[in-house]
C-alpha cells in the first residue's frame, strides 16, 4: 500500500508534546514539557460547569457560542482594551485556540498563499499552514538583552507579494516575549502596508510578569479592521483541557472563519461556554493571584536553571523558559531532552522542533513552570546532579 498520508503533511508525525508526555508516564520522570498546571482553577468555576452539565445543557450549543460568553468576551475587550466588538457577529468561540487559529489561517490563506510568522513557532502553526496548502515565511526570535526579540528589516524582508497572513504569538510561546508598543508598531506597520490580515494568538495574555504589558495588535491604527484575534479559558483559568477558545475581530473576517470552523467542528461543548463566561465576569481576582503564583513560580525554576549550569532567559509571559544547554557541554536538545528522563528523571521539550531549520534553536529546550512549588524544588534538585556529573565528566 502507498503511503496514506498526502505528501504536505507528511513532514508531521506525533508532536513533540505528546512524545515527551509519554516518555515522562514511562520513566517516572517529572513533566516540565508540556505546558499544563498540575492544579485546577477557580472552585466557584469548577461548580459553574457542574452546575451547566446537571442542569440540562448538554445537547448542541449554537454553532457561533452561546451568546453568554460572547458577550462576556465582547465585554472583557472593551474593558481591557477598549476594543468594541459586536458579540453577535463579531465574537466566535472555538474548540480552544489552537482550533481558532487553525480555522483563521485556513479561511484566509491557500494554495501559493504565504503566512509570515514569528520562529520558534507554536508547533500547531506550521502543521496548520501545511493543511491550507500555503508556505510558512519565519522571522527569527533572537535573543537580545536578555529577552527574544526580531529584526524588523528581517521582517520586511519576509512579505512578498504572495504574503497574505502575518501570524503573531504575544506573549509567545516558547520564548516568553511580550511584544513592546514600539515592536507592536513595526508590525502593525508591514500590516498595513502590504494589507495584510494578522491573526493574533493571545491566549497568555493575563500571565505577563515584571509589568509587562500585553497590547493587542488591534489597538493599533489601522489594525482593528484586518486583525484576527484568538484567546480562549484554559491558560486563563487553568482548564487547559476544557478547550474552548474564541476568536474576535470584524464581522467579515469572523464569518470567514465560521465558514471554516462549522466543518470542522460545528460547536464547543457547551457547559464548558457557561462557565468560561461566568469566570470572565468574577473570576479575574483570581487571576490576579495565579499571575503573582506563576511569578514566584518562575523565579523559583530560573534560580534552580542558573545553579544547574543552564543560560536560561528570564521571560516576561507565558510559564515557560528557554534554557541554552551549551554551558553544560549539550549542543543538541533534542538528543538530551530524550535523556533527560534516564540523566535526571526530568522531562523538557527541545525547542529545535518549532523552527523550520531545526539547527536555528538546537542549543535551547523548553521548561515549564505552571507546576506545584515541590514539584519545581524536585526537578531543579534533579537537574542539580546533571550539572554536577557533566563537570565530573
Amino acid at each position: 500500500m502507498s503511503e496514506p498520508l498526502v505528501e504536505r503533511m507528511r513532514g508531521f508525525g506525533t508532536t513533540i508534546f505528546a512524545e515527551m508526555s509519554a516518555l515522562a508516564a514511562s520513566t517516572g520522570s517529572i513533566n516540565l514539557g508540556q505546558g499544563f498546571p498540575d492544579t485546577d482553577g477557580p472552585p466557584a468555576m469548577l461548580a459553574a460547569a457542574v452546575a451547566a452539565i446537571e442542569g440540562g445543557g448538554n445537547q448542541y450549543p449554537p454553532g457561533p457560542g452561546l451568546p453568554e460568553l460572547r458577550a462576556a468576551v465582547a465585554d472583557q475587550r472593551e474593558d481591557r482594551y477598549g476594543l468594541g466588538y459586536d458579540p453577535e457577529t463579531e465574537v466566535y468561540v472555538t474548540v480552544g485556540a489552537t482550533e481558532g487559529v487553525a480555522a483563521s489561517v485556513l479561511a484566509l490563506a491557500g494554495p501559493g498563499d504565504e503566512v509570515v510568522a514569528f520562529e520558534p513557532t507554536y508547533d500547531s502553526y506550521a502543521a496548520t499552514v501545511a493543511l491550507a496548502g500555503a508556505a510558512l515565511r519565519p522571522v527569527l526570535l533572537r535573543p537580545d538583552a536578555g529577552r527574544f526579540t526580531f529584526d524588523p528589516a528581517e521582517l520586511r524582508a519576509a512579505v512578498t507579494p504572495r504574503t497574505r497572513v502575518l501570524l503573531v504569538n504575544s506573549p509567545h510561546n516558547p520564548c516568553g516575549t511580550v511584544f513592546t508598543r514600539d515592536e507592536l508598531a513595526e508590525i502593525a506597520a508591514v500590516c498595513v502596508e502590504h494589507d495584510l490580515t494578522a491573526v493574533t494568538d493571545e491566549v497568555y495574555e493575563y500571565l505577563t510578569y515584571d509589568g509587562a504589558e500585553h497590547v493587542p495588535l488591534a489597538t493599533f491604527p489601522g489594525m482593528r479592521e484586518r486583525t484576527l484575534t484568538v484567546s480562549s479559558v484554559g491558560k486563563t483559568f487553568s482548564v487547559t483541557g476544557w478547550k474552548t477558545g474564541w476568536v474576535t475581530g470584524p464581522a467579515p473576517l469572523v464569518r470567514a472563519v465560521q465558514t471554516v470552523k462549522q466543518f470542522l467542528t460545528y460547536a464547543t461543548g457547551g457547559p464548558w461556554q457557561r462557565a468560561a463566561a461566568y469566570a470572565l465576569r468574577e473570576e479575574l481576582p483570581w487571576v490576579a493571584e495565579l499571575r503573582a503564583a506563576l511569578e514566584r513560580k518562575r523565579d523559583r525554576l530560573l534560580a534552580g536553571l542558573e545553579a544547574a549550569g543552564f543560560l536560561a532567559y528570564r521571560p516576561q509571559g507565558t510559564y515557560f523558559v528557554q534554557a541554552d544547554i551549551r554551558p553544560l557541554g549539550y549542543t543538541d536538545g533534542l538528543e538530551l531532552a530524550r535523556a533527560l528522563p534516564g540523566l535526571a528523571g526530568v522531562v523538557a521539550v527541545p525547542t529545535q522542533v518549532f523552527y523550520q531549520r531545526p539547527a536555528d534553536g538546537a542549543h535551547f529546550v523548553r521548561f515549564a513552570f505552571c507546576k506545584r512549588d515541590e514539584v519545581i524544588d524536585e526537578a531543579v534538585a534533579r537537574l542539580a546532579g546533571l550539572g554536577r556529573d557533566r563537570a565530573r565528566a
